[in-house]
């Protein structure tokens, strides 16, 4: 045997342990690339609204509605478009104003429901896009474009996209970290996938975790009864030991990730329980975010739980709020989750720009598409229901490196067609990571002989909305 194959196997194994040391010590160094120009953002705060929040009753002022109540919409405005199996049937589509009032805000003048007392305080920080549009018109394929960039199941989320290309701040947390609220109110609440937060064809170290209500925030993190802290860590060490003769063996990098994996959730039995301990907040903050935030697992509680995570240095923190699809009593249902949501998003933008934490986080405040202005079912002066409507809706952002106080794009009288700036689920997601120092276009990952990026082949900066 020559010199140089014996020697091999040994210069592999030490290399990869220094690998796993210097990851240890500094996380940063795996993200399998870098920022690619000076960032605006360091972190996104991403409220997702599941169940698609009516634009209508919240951001899209449409007063010339109220003379057309029940009213069919024109057959010169629904075109073509296709419809969903629960109204596709019906034999009118009436027209249904918002019975919620609109009033300017600001410096700005930004038109704003009623409904959203205390985010509209914040029309001077918020980007408002009423031209975003997609072609998803399920809620399941619709979500998963929003986080993934396609409606079919398998690929990355956008937090693992942003783990994969900026790697971690915190050594003892992942990049990417999900939240799920649950409504105070009787709601219809679409499931949501683990895919939403998986890494599908990237390592699986980049995928996001997801923290519970429950007596474990992480699921399993606790060392079971009669296994101590330092028996853990042997375990750890000899379990490591083995996967490291695999990879010198197999060069597997999903072994590798399972040694990082393991040594996050060590280091997590740590950290998480003193995150998640919301009783160390001072009462002055519970009483911001309102009397839900003293209840683990509501929207309040999990924004306090946002801004935790985002001054721990989580690069990306998903909050999803499920109930948002009233197909009928809207008036009611859509009244039940501003509650739940608009106390405690005002409160996280107020925190953060009070500490300094708004200009370099990003938060981005919307659902999967938007609602129909003609009822589903049957329509009265005071209740209705609306069915999903992917060809406009509203979404708004603030913080780093958007225009405060601005509104992009703009829908016909009937909030049914963009006229104006469309803005595509591609562009906001090249434009989100735009303001993290990420193009869109360089953030890839090969599989299966091809190059894959969140954007797929589409996508452009919507460089209207940078400030």
């Amino acid at each position: 045997m020559s010199t140089e194959t014996s020697l091999a196997p040994f210069s592999r194994r030490n290399w990869l342990k220094t690998l796993a040391v210097a990851s240890l010590a500094n996380p940063k160094l795996f993200a399998s690339q870098a920022a690619h120009f000076a960032p605006k953002a360091k972190r996104i705060i991403w409220l997702t609204q599941a169940g698609a929040p009516s634009q209508l009753d919240l951001f899209d002022y449409k007063p010339g509605l109220a003379s057309q109540f029940d009213k069919d919409l024109p057959n010169s405005v629904r075109g073509e478009q296709r419809l969903t199996g629960m109204t596709a049937g019906q034999k009118r589509f009436p027209i249904a104003p918002s019975v919620f009032k609109f009033a300017q805000h600001g410096q700005s003048g930004m038109w704003l429901s009623e409904l959203l007392p205390h985010t509209s305080k914040f029309a001077d920080e918020i980007c408002l896009v009423r031209s975003l549009h997609t072609e998803a018109i399920n809620h399941d394929p619709a979500m998963t474009l929003l986080q993934t960039g396609h409606q079919i199941g398998g690929r990355p989320a956008f937090g693992a996209w942003v783990s994969y290309g900026l790697g971690s701040d915190n050594a003892d947390l992942p990049a990417f970290v999900a939240l799920i609220s649950r409504p105070s109110g009787p709601t219809n609440a679409q499931p949501l996938h683990e895919r939403m937060w998986g890494s599908g064809f990237l390592p699986s170290k980049y995928q996001g975790v997801r923290m519970s209500s429950g007596k474990d925030p992480v699921l399993f993190l606790s060392n079971p009864p009669g296994i101590t802290t330092e028996r853990r860590r042997a375990m750890l060490d000899d379990v490591a030991a083995l996967n490291r003769l695999k990879i010198a063996d197999y060069h597997d990098p999903e072994t590798q990730a399972r040694i990082d994996q393991y040594e996050m959730a060590f280091r997590m039995q740590s950290a998480v329980p003193d995150l998640a301990d919301l009783s160390k907040e001072p009462a002055d903050i519970h009483e911001r975010y309102g009397p839900e935030s003293k209840k683990p697992g509501t929207y309040a509680a999990n924004c306090i739980l946002a801004r935790r995570l985002a001054e721990r240095g989580v690069r990306f923190i998903q909050l999803y709020h499920r109930g948002w699809d009233q197909h009928n009593n809207l008036p009611s249902g859509i009244k039940s989750q501003c509650h739940d949501t608009d106390q405690p998003t005002a409160a996280l933008l107020a925190e953060l720009k009070e500490r300094g934490m708004l200009d370099d986080t990003l938060v981005i405040w919307g659902g999967e598409f938007g609602r129909t202005v003609y009822s589903q079912g049957v329509l009265t002066r005071d209740n209705h229901g609306r069915d999903h409507h992917p060809r406009c809706y509203s979404v708004w952002m603030a913080g780093a490196g958007v225009k405060g106080g601005h509104v992009h794009g703009e829908t016909d009288d009937f909030s049914y067609n963009i006229v104006k700036d469309p803005v595509h689920i591609h562009d906001l997601n090249a434009t989100a990571l735009h303001l993290l120092g990420l193009d869109h276009t360089r953030l890839t990952y090969r599989f299966q002989g091809r190059d894959y990026r969140l954007t797929d082949i589409h996508g452009e900066v919507v460089k209207g909305i940078l400030a």
